[in-house]
């Protein structure tokens, strides 16, 4: 399974010794002294691999359109294989970086779980990747302040020239992050860039100038090249922060995941290359011996035939991996089981809402359904198969209880309607209860109880727009 893919460009500083030893110094000096290959000794050669059956590095040149590929492969504890392949061309000064996992039976399947090549910390580290149109490519993020605020508005407007996504994250009201803004951009380096609110006072200065609507106040914009936005809204509570980090981790490694990469930057097309001109080498060489030695037939046929069988063998796991790629990369959900169903664009306000939602549902249908019929049945399979919870039913007999007798918001009241995810606002003579801090869903409600069924009334409107 494809973990993480991207393509570069790269200053002319780079030459092919530099970049080889580079690739091994990036495995020599590994913190992790188990992904280290042991006794590697390298002479300069362009067709060679080092190492063992556990650990090993792969070096060819495809000398005809200047191209050096290197393949490192790991065995893991679970039997699984990490393949983590530099293909650089020097013709073009551009350079891929992709990261294999295969799994086996007896691996376990984790997105991610996985860490991006500390390759890209070294080539950062040397000077060694141009700029991305207007941005420079970093493992850290690029603050942004009445000074950069020029930065933010030529990626909305789609005027920076960059080829990789860019991320921008505001300050929430108590000026801090979020997400873990530095664990964010190392994720991420060399398949999008992190852009940072500075300061939360420069809220205001940032919302006037821009273009369009830009995220505020804890929210993350995503920008995808060629005018492509998404937001993603931010609120407060306790494992926000992990849920926005994977989400936007989620979606950059796929987008990046998912762009079509020329043969000749992956191992399988650099390898099949290869062989296809040293078949094309052989049969003219075979022509050649025909015509002139008719006992050198044999040897030339038996050659012949091994190197067909390798091109097929080849091309046909090429495709076989293709397919593979094209599979994984249409899935929505990283479930061992298969969904019924998959989430549209709404996030959930709490764990478990968006599915006892649609239990609710199948479950008033089910009273309106023949027993024992085809639908009766599944509809009670699922219900029976998804722990339904009543959570909605639970929810409004709460509201009914606490709005029964409603006079005025006192503390105590006040805090049993935070608890059921509602913030409140002071809005004069009135207050305003917005759900899980959505103005889609809003209701407002007299300070004072002038009517024996205002509090009823209340708790009937909430459970019909929220619950």
């Amino acid at each position: 399974m494809l973990m993480y893919s991207t393509m570069l460009d790269i200053a002319n500083t780079l030459t092919q010794e530099a970049f080889i030893q580079l690739v091994i110094e990036w495995n020599q000096k590994s913190a992790h002294k188990e992904n280290i290959i042991p006794d590697l000794h390298y002479q300069g050669e362009r067709h060679i691999r080092l190492g063992n059956d556990e650990k090993w590095m792969d070096i060819e040149e495809y000398e005809e359109k200047n191209i050096i590929a290197i393949r490192y492969q790991k065995q893991g504890e679970d039997a699984s294989i990490w393949n983590t392949d530099y293909i650089m061309n020097f013709d073009e000064m551009k350079m891929a970086i992709h990261l294999d996992h295969s799994y086996t039976l007896h691996s376990q399947l984790d997105v991610l779980g996985f860490s991006t090549p500390r390759f890209l910390s070294l080539l950062i580290a040397h000077g060694y990747l141009k700029d991305d149109g207007l941005l420079p490519v970093l493992r850290k993020p690029i603050k942004i302040n009445k000074d950069t605020l020029s930065l933010l508005v030529a990626c909305m407007n789609d005027q920076a020239q960059n080829r990789l996504p860019v991320i921008y994250i505001s300050k929430t009201k108590k000026d801090s992050y979020a997400v873990d803004v530095k664990k964010l951009s190392s994720r991420l380096k060399g398949v999008a860039h992190v852009l940072t609110q500075e300061s939360y006072d420069d809220t205001l200065m940032i919302r006037r100038t821009c273009p369009s609507q830009v995220a505020y106040n804890g929210g993350i914009d995503i920008y995808l090249p060629h005018g492509t936005h998404q937001h993603i809204a931010y609120r407060e509570y306790f494992d926000e922060g992990e849920r926005l980090f994977n989400k936007v981790s989620r979606e950059i490694l796929h987008y990046a995941n998912v762009q079509a990469v020329l043969p000749l930057y992956t191992w399988s097309g650099v390898n099949n290359a290869i062989l296809q001109e040293k078949w094309h080498h052989m049969q003219s060489e075979y022509e050649k011996a025909k015509n002139e030695v008719d006992e050198y037939l044999g040897a030339f046929d038996d050659d012949y035939a091994k190197m067909q069988k390798q091109i097929d063998e080849l091309t046909k796991a090429n495709l076989s991996l293709t397919l593979e790629n094209q599979g994984l990369r249409s899935k929505l959900s990283d479930s061992q089981k298969v969904p019924v169903l998959y989430f549209g664009e709404e996030e959930e306000f709490y764990q478990g809402e968006i599915k006892e939602m649609l239990l609710d549902a199948i479950n008033a249908q089910l009273k309106n359904v023949q027993d024992h019929s085809r639908r009766h049945d599944v509809y009670e399979d699922i219900l029976q198969k998804n722990d339904h919870q009543h959570l909605y039913q639970k929810r409004m007999n709460t509201i009914k209880a606490v709005l029964k007798d409603y006079k005025s918001l006192n503390a105590s009241l006040k805090q049993k309607l935070m608890d059921l995810g509602f913030e409140i606002q002071d809005d004069g003579k009135h207050y305003k209860l917005i759900y899980y801090g959505d103005e889609r869903y809003m209701l407002v409600i007299a300070k004072t109880g002038s009517d024996v069924r205002e509090g009823k009334n209340n708790a009937s409107m909430i459970c019909k727009k929220m619950f």
